[in-house]
């Protein structure tokens, strides 16, 4: 089980963005020491927070930052990238960068920092989905790179579980990010869903921080909605 005392050492790629920026600032209340992997500079200062520069997209650079991390006892792969067409709209180059980034860099990771976990008996990952991942109009190839996390993740868990590490999806619906204002994805507005508002990403953040607690160690392999409602029938 988790220590109950000091957390011990989370990673969350993507941590300068909004969801993972909430995510590491959450963790680092609750205890954990948090090293950060983003392309972006810090946007987190704490004595128990370290940050790494670096683009996951690029296998030959981050893999021995990735290789070199030591002692980690849970993983949150928060970085993401949003880019929208319609099928006849479709930049290829943007649907593998996507890919590169969501799919080939968790996949990188929970390969170097998963089993030492397993030796431990004693570890949790944490994949950011989307809602989207059930599929919309003019975002296939992003929808298609999350879908791919929740088939990951389940496959991971079943792999995993008898050695005490979870590995879970949390799939948020439109949340309140910079995402937002992006004029790339004009063509594709976002939903607000039924409540009446975005997701806030201290909402994903504290979901995340449960998900990683002792208390949630039979939990493994599930694809968790934070959607204000969104998935509920018409």
């Amino acid at each position: 089980m988790l220590n109950k005392g000091r957390a011990g050492l989370a990673v969350v790629t993507g941590s300068a963005g909004s969801i993972g920026q909430a995510i590491a600032t959450k963790l680092l209340d609750a205890g954990w020491e948090v090293t950060g992997l983003d392309l972006g500079p810090p946007s987190v200062r704490h004595d128990r927070y370290r940050h790494i520069s670096v683009d996951l997209c690029d296998e030959q650079a981050s893999r021995p930052i990735i290789d070199g991390l030591r002692g980690v006892r849970a993983l949150v792969h928060a970085a993401g990238m949003l880019r929208v067409g319609r099928l006849d709209q479709m930049v290829i180059s943007d649907g593998q960068r996507m890919w590169r980034l969501h799919v080939d860099a968790a996949a990188r990771m929970v390969q170097a920092l998963v089993p030492p976990m397993c030796e431990q008996q004693d570890g949790r990952v944490v994949l950011i989905g989307s809602r989207v991942a059930q599929g919309m109009p003019g975002r296939s190839q992003y929808a298609a790179s999350k879908a791919a996390l929740v088939a990951l993740a389940r496959s991971w868990a079943s792999e995993v579980a008898a050695q005490g590490v979870t590995v879970n999806v949390v799939s948020p619906a439109a949340t309140q990010t910079r995402m937002l204002e992006d004029p790339a994805r004009a063509a594709s507005a976002p939903r607000v869903p039924p409540i009446g508002r975005f997701i806030q990403p201290d909402e994903i953040a504290a979901l995340v921080t449960f998900l990683l607690s002792p208390s949630a160690a039979a939990i493994t392999g599930q694809d968790i909605a934070i959607c204000g409602g969104a998935s509920l029938p018409c």
